[in-house]
């Protein structure tokens, strides 16, 4: 049995015995919570602020976090279509605690997507990041505890994200020019 598997085993055998903490748990493990709560957090970012350089900070890492995101998505699909490894629970004898996924396993994709925005805002407002990426920590090990995914897709998803964020982020440091002017062609249309 592969590393993999093993850690899978052990993670995922510790849910099934409470379950007030498995409910708590697959509610983090939900392809859809964390998701739209980081997508809140990234309104409140761009919108948030009136301070004039904390919200061209802001805003620039929602661009960078949203950019991170659709080329994260991109990596998932083309290896999808190369590479289709089946979910855990169809090859060992997993405590399924969530529903069965149909899509492929490697690489997890909703945490390729948490981790791509969670690792943008870290590189531009430290503050709010840590906790995304917490959270973003969090949702990994919740996904490999209610048996819908190994262990290496987590971290390959993870690596996926941060990659494309910091990749995105070096690239737009870089454009600053264009993004300002972006920025400011966008202020007049921002709420008051």
């Amino acid at each position: 049995m592969s590393v993999d598997a093993k850690v899978f085993l052990w993670i995922n055998g510790l849910g099934g015995h409470f379950p007030p903490l498995d409910r708590l748990i697959s509610n983090l493990a939900n392809d859809y919570f964390v998701i739209v709560g980081f997508c809140l957090v990234l309104l409140f970012l761009w919108f948030g602020s009136r301070k004039g350089r904390e919200s061209t900070i802001n805003q620039t890492g929602v661009i960078c976090a949203s950019i991170s995101l659709g080329l994260s998505q991109l990596v998932v699909y083309l290896i999808n279509v190369i590479y289709m490894r089946p979910r855990p629970f169809f090859s060992l004898p997993a405590h399924l605690l969530f529903y069965r996924p149909t899509d492929p396993s490697f690489p997890a994709n909703s945490t390729t997507v948490i981790f791509a925005m969670a690792v943008a805002i870290f590189l531009w407002n430290k503050r709010v990041g840590i906790w995304m990426l917490l959270i973003a920590a969090f949702h990994g090990f919740a996904r490999v505890y209610v048996g819908v995914h190994f262990p290496t897709d987590i971290l390959a998803g993870a690596a996926i994200g941060t990659l494309m964020s910091v990749g995105v982020s070096i690239v737009v440091k870089k454009l600053d020019f264009l993004v300002q002017k972006l920025l400011d062609f966008l202020r007049p249309y921002q709420l008051s």
